[in-house]
């Protein structure tokens, strides 16, 4: 790729970024131009491997064909329509995602942070009319994360993210990720649902223990409660099946999807059930661009070559040859604590902070992300191959063996 008109001024670019951006991101100082498949090319024509996936919204990998015509073709026939008429693309991927879901009914917005806030008031309003307002009260867990917006921010059990936006949301009770006794224990007359990724993604890629998922949907039915699962990350394949709770045999009451919905066209949707969604009326809710024609047809074209180009086998299969070696690169480097993953969210904490392997591999072109300080997490686009897996092992080698 040679360079055009932005790879001319690609510096002041740049240089007018930190200027007139607000500085809410520590940006890596390059400018990405262009990308197709799992590569993409800076200002300068320099190409990188995309192990990060735009934070895990590029499943299909970038400028994949099928969201190229999705986009193309609606964009001449209907960009935005009013939610105060019935949009075609709309009910057609609502019906999908409930067909290949435990879902019965789905509202869409823009974003992660605003499915989650739907997901929050779903259940408070759901809880009130079938409990009364006493119960009000959401558990969510340490090291979660759900976005940036209050009610979201509230939810999220990091107390980094909660700094200098105090007072918080109240109703919120975070509790250790993968305890079912810390939920029991938590769990109150106030309580109305318990909020978990099925995955922490933002949180070191953590894992849950093989029943615990089923243990928290056996314990709110018991109490009466209903379970979100925030699904934003590793949900539309990410872990090797379309939904993560899949791979656990526990479907929730509510679950929250983003970010690779769309492969990069903003778009968030909340998934639940009839029973559930009857909390919701005309008026309850809503979103200006939620679901508009244009998101939500690429939505479809994602939800379709996902299912029909083996995409989710391809997933399984460099997950874990991906998982493979960093485990072998984990034997000998002894500075490497643990290795971690499913499908293809994958992390390798290692004893000291990753910034410095995530600088040295933007050196060698790749683009790798670190999480909690310590975990490299890695995210690629789920049409990776083994040959590109092995180029990035091959620098992360090169890498590790210099300290």
């Amino acid at each position: 790729m040679g360079n055009d008109e932005y790879g001319l001024k690609g510096e002041n670019l740049i240089q007018e970024g930190a200027d007139f951006l607000v500085n809410t991101y520590a940006r890596n100082p390059i400018l990405v131009l262009k990308g197709k498949g799992a590569k993409v090319w800076d200002s300068s024509g320099r190409e990188y491997l995309d192990f990060v996936g735009g934070i895990a919204v590029c499943n299909l990998g970038h400028c994949h064909p099928n969201v190229i015509h999705a986009l193309e073709e609606q964009a001449r026939r209907l960009i935005h329509c009013s939610n105060l008429y019935y949009i075609g693309p709309q009910a057609e991927l609502a019906r999908r995602l409930c067909e290949h879901s435990y879902g019965e009914k789905v509202f869409f917005c823009n974003s992660g942070a605003e499915a989650n806030e739907s997901a929050i008031k779903l259940a408070r309003k759901y809880a009130r009319e079938r409990h009364g307002g006493e119960k009000h009260e959401i558990i969510t867990m340490d090291n979660s994360f759900h976005g940036r917006t209050m009610g979201a921010l509230s939810a999220t059990g990091q107390q980094k993210f909660h700094k200098g936006f105090e007072p918080l949301l109240p109703g919120f009770k975070y509790v250790p990720f993968d305890d079912i006794e810390a939920v029991q224990d938590a769990i109150g007359p106030h309580t109305c649902a318990v909020m978990v990724e099925p995955i922490q993604g933002e949180g070191g890629v953590n894992l849950p223990s093989p029943h615990y998922l089923k243990e928290l949907r056996n314990l709110c039915d018991q109490k009466q409660i209903l379970l979100i699962y925030d699904e934003i990350q590793v949900g539309m394949g990410r872990t090797g099946k379309l939904f993560a709770y899949q791979h656990y045999d526990a479907p929730p009451h509510i679950m929250t999807l983003a970010k690779s919905l769309a492969n990069g066209v903003p778009i968030g949707a909340m998934v639940t059930t009839e029973q559930v969604a009857q909390a919701f009326s005309p008026g309850s809710h809503a979103s200006t661009f939620g679901g508009n024609p244009l998101a939500t047809r690429v939505g479809c074209a994602v939800l379709d070559t996902l299912l029909g180009d083996r995409i989710l086998e391809n997933c399984q299969r460099m997950g874990e040859y991906f998982l493979t070696g960093l485990l072998d690169l984990k034997e000998r480097y002894d500075f490497i604590k643990d290795v971690r993953g499913k499908g293809l969210i994958i992390g390798a904490e290692l004893e000291f902070e990753g910034k410095e392997i995530v600088e040295r591999c933007l050196q060698k072109g790749f683009l790798i992300n670190c999480t909690m300080d310590r975990v490299l997490r890695f995210l690629p686009p789920l049409i990776i191959t083994s040959k590109e897996i092995d180029l990035l092992l091959a620098a992360l080698q090169e890498i590790f063996s210099e300290r």
